[in-house]
């Protein structure tokens, strides 16, 4: 089973402001919801808050020691391992972990992600939350694309 991280980050690795993406692209929420569904996605908790609803057809799993009002579809744990754990158990051949900053820094600093799925939007957007090193991994595929006057490119990568 492959654990992987989809994210959108700036120039400067910038991936939130404010608890809210900083741009807006439609292809990227696209291609987001495209590889995503049907497989397991873990969350923390500002990240759940952020997209304010369980995303359909999938798994969601948020690790929070606050509990939400129940939902199909929707489960808590405490931790990323206890979130893997779970997602694990669902039968699918690869995990997403969607964010954000704590949850990304954790699973990268302990080794467990085998795939980036990252869209590099042009510019400084001035984000109070990051993105981590990822210098380890390689690129595998790449994209360019344009879309409500935010270039950007996608780009999967590999350890």
């Amino acid at each position: 089973m492959k654990t992987s991280i989809i994210v959108a980050l700036d120039s400067k690795n910038g991936i939130g402001k404010s608890g809210q993406l900083p741009w807006h692209i439609t292809q990227d929420l696209k291609r987001f919801k495209d590889i995503t569904t049907g497989y397991p996605v873990i969350m923390g908790r500002k990240t759940f808050e952020s997209i304010g609803r369980v995303l359909p057809g999938r798994l969601n799993i948020v690790i929070s020691h606050n509990k939400f009002k129940a939902q199909e579809g929707l489960f808590f744990t405490g931790s990323l391992e206890e979130a893997l754990k779970m997602a694990s158990e669902d039968g699918k051949n690869e995990i997403f972990i969607i964010g954000g900053g704590q949850v990304f820094k954790e699973a990268l600093d302990k080794n467990l992600i085998d795939k980036l799925y990252l869209t590099l939007v042009e510019g400084d957007y001035n984000a109070d939350t990051f993105f981590p090193d990822y210098s380890n991994f390689k690129i595998v595929s790449g994209e360019k694309g344009e879309s409500n006057g935010y270039k950007y490119t996608f780009q999967t990568l590999e350890r």
